[in-house]
């Protein structure tokens, strides 16, 4: 039977910004709901190892970190519910009482004073077999999260736009050969990435190809090279040695039913007035990847969660919200 929920502040996704936001929240008495949506812990649950989040001296394991995040946000007070919000009615404001209205997959109501929407981004992928098989094992879709672990070996970067070109020039920090493939002759990407991206040697441009197969090997297997299937000549196929492969061809923000009730810019990013996780719609906050194209990374994210939590309560304090509790 579907129930019905009220709360000073409901927080959508179950990422580093959802749950940061569910922690200073809570601390504050606000006594948030989490609704985790489809993938509990956001993309870091199919992160093999982080070594850039601070306070933990050797690496560890993406599932492992969210884990303590989602049992850190309970510790302090935060209910979770595993849900996934289909609507929700934002735009025209809360209503006389001051609540906005959310409705979950379950056939739940949500009554919010103030709302997070943390629903992250996801890279895009080639959609290959063996793409799915060898994430973690050498297969990335963040050169910042992972390019570390390339030192002194070759790597493959696939992608023709900024996303691509960026990843490449940071990997020939670590990488000893960065061979950025393009389907086209011709890069997407800005000029000026360009200049540096033609004037840098560690990098090797691979025109008209696409991947056709992630080969790998050992136990337990790791990618060891590329099928690359040439676009122009059909049928034929050559193979590049490589160590890990980047797989750069954008994202897609998670903005579900939040489309047309935020304002958001073409790609479907919401928009945060600058400096803050405030949206055009006052009491309605977003955090992480979702506002986000730029930096896309577990601190950052944690670090909007953690403005959010403070702006709603603000807000709820400014309108004099905060004497009432939730029922």
């Amino acid at each position: 039977m579907a129930k019905q929920h009220q709360t000073d502040m409901l927080i959508v996704g179950a990422g580093p910004a959802g749950y940061t936001a569910a922690i200073y929240a809570a601390r504050a008495g606000m006594n948030p709901l989490l609704v985790t949506g489809m993938q509990p812990g956001g993309q870091l649950t199919i992160t093999d190892e982080i070594e850039n989040f601070p306070g933990f001296a050797k690496p560890v394991q993406g599932p492992w970190l969210m884990e303590q995040m989602r049992e850190q946000a309970e510790h302090v007070g935060t209910t979770l519910l595993y849900d996934l919000i289909t609507e929700a009615s934002l735009k025209q404001g809360p209503d006389a009482e001051g609540y906005f209205h959310l409705t979950g997959d379950s056939g739940d109501q949500f009554r919010a004073r103030t709302v997070v929407i943390a629903t992250g981004a996801q890279a895009k992928w080639l959609g290959l077999e063996s793409e799915k098989a060898y994430q973690g094992a050498g297969v990335s879709a963040c050169a910042t999260c992972d390019g570390f672990f390339y030192r002194g070996k070759e790597v493959a970067v696939i992608g023709g736009g900024n996303t691509a070109v960026e990843e490449a020039l940071y990997l020939t920090h670590h990488a000893s050969v960065v061979h950025l493939i393009h389907r086209r002759d011709s890069l997407r990407a800005e000029r000026i990435l360009q200049k540096r991206l033609h004037a840098n040697p560690k990098i090797k441009l691979h025109w008209n190809k696409e991947v056709h197969e992630i080969c790998g090997s050992g136990s337990p297997a790791v990618v060891t090279k590329l099928r690359l299937a040439d676009t122009k000549q059909p049928g034929v196929i050559e193979e590049l040695p490589v160590d890990g492969v980047f797989i750069a061809i954008g994202h897609s923000p998670s903005i579900g039913p939040f489309r047309h009730e935020v304002a958001c810019d073409e790609e479907g990013y919401i928009i945060t007035k600058a400096g803050t996780a405030s949206t055009s719609i006052p009491g309605v906050f977003a955090a992480g990847d979702i506002q986000d194209k730029t930096y896309r990374q577990a601190i950052t994210a944690a670090g909007t969660g953690c403005m959010a939590a403070l702006e709603a309560e603000r807000y709820i304090a400014e309108l004099g919200l905060n004497d009432e509790k939730p029922r």
